[in-house]
């Protein structure tokens, strides 16, 4: 990021373990005021039908992974990377440029628009090097049985397709190491939203202490 633009605006990078509730953290942000950027919709957005991302998957992947319509088979897909973390990586390197290019453009758009607390919500934050972009970074981590039995109930899935997905992702100890604020989901839903809002405000604090600094 740019010293002029940083002056301006924070951009708080959100991430975490699937399954630790970073969504819920999220919707917390957008209420303190914070404007979102939601990667997994832009991820969805990229491989929309005629897309040249979508193209790449099934010149890699094979059509299977292709409806009827011509839409991406999302399962079919999920199914051959989640069981193979090479095929994981090349998904990865297919579809990031796309989803960073799209980030990109939106954190200039809303900056452009007077916007200074920004969110980029991003599962693969990392992964994707979308970790550049950020000022500050916030990864939502919680106990591995508590993750599980949340994805299950959340995806529809079994217990065996829930630890693929799980084991498929970065440990704990890198998103420690690279964050600057952990919250923790391991009680209920409101000790989540009272942590989400103490850190809210630190963010909030920090920004306005360096702008005025």
């Amino acid at each position: 990021m740019s010293e002029d633009r940083s002056q301006h605006s924070i951009i708080v990078g959100l991430t975490g373990q699937t399954g630790a509730g970073k969504s819920t953290v999220a919707k917390v942000f957008e209420e303190n005021g914070f404007r979102p950027i939601d990667a997994d919709r832009i991820a969805r957005e990229v491989v929309e039908p005629g897309t040249p991302c979508l193209a790449e998957l099934a010149d890699y992947f094979g059509e299977g992974i292709l409806l009827p319509d011509g839409a991406l088979h999302r399962k079919a897909l999920a199914a051959i990377v989640f069981t193979d973390k090479k095929k994981l990586e090349v998904l990865n390197s297919i579809t990031h440029p796309y989803i960073t290019e799209e980030i990109f453009r939106r954190i200039r758009s809303y900056t452009d628009q007077g916007d200074t607390l920004i969110l980029l919500d991003a599962p693969t934050l990392f992964e994707s090097k979308a970790s550049d972009f950020c000022d500050l970074i916030i990864s939502v981590l919680a106990d591995p049985t508590l993750r599980k039995a949340r994805i299950i109930a959340r995806d529809g899935i079994g217990p065996e397709a829930a630890e693929q997905r799980m084991s498929a992702q970065l440990d704990e100890a890198f998103f420690i190491r690279n964050s600057d604020h952990i919250i923790r989901n391991n009680a209920d839903l409101d000790a989540l939203t009272a942590q989400s809002h103490e850190v809210a405000e630190k963010v909030k604090a920090y920004y306005h202490s360096h702008r005025n600094g």
